[in-house]
């Protein structure tokens, strides 16, 4: 799949769009075509967003396929959404922190049901 054809409309064509991406690193042009926008706007939102940094190699930024959900996370609550710069870093502050926790409760119920089992097996 072309960088060309990678056009992302709305929040399940771009999370859609981040599954199918095949190469470990993309252009600013590449991305900024994905978005539909210029590439001083992911520029800018670097320099906006502390955890949005893409690597650098010799002054070109290259971006990884999470570099590119980053910006479409970004993207998705300020222009599609209507969020205030900060109001999309403290959004995406609380979506991280909201995973975090979902991720360690589903792994202390995985814990619960090994023990649940083994109780079973000893009965």
């Amino acid at each position: 799949m072309l960088a060309g054809d990678l056009k992302i409309m709305n929040t399940n064509t771009y999370m859609d769009t981040i599954k199918n991406l095949t190469k470990s690193y993309y252009s600013i042009s590449e991305v900024a075509s994905m978005f539909d926008v210029k590439s001083s706007l992911i520029r800018y939102y670097e320099t906006e967003f502390t955890f949005f940094k893409p690597h650098k190699r010799n002054g070109e930024r290259r971006f990884t396929p999470k570099n590119i959900e980053d910006f479409g996370m970004i993207h998705n609550l300020v222009k599609e959404r209507g969020f205030t710069l900060d109001g999309a870093a403290n959004e995406i502050k609380n979506m991280r922190a909201q995973k975090k926790q979902k991720h360690l409760m589903l792994r202390k119920l995985q814990s619960l049901r090994t023990k649940l089992i083994k109780m079973k097996e000893e009965v």
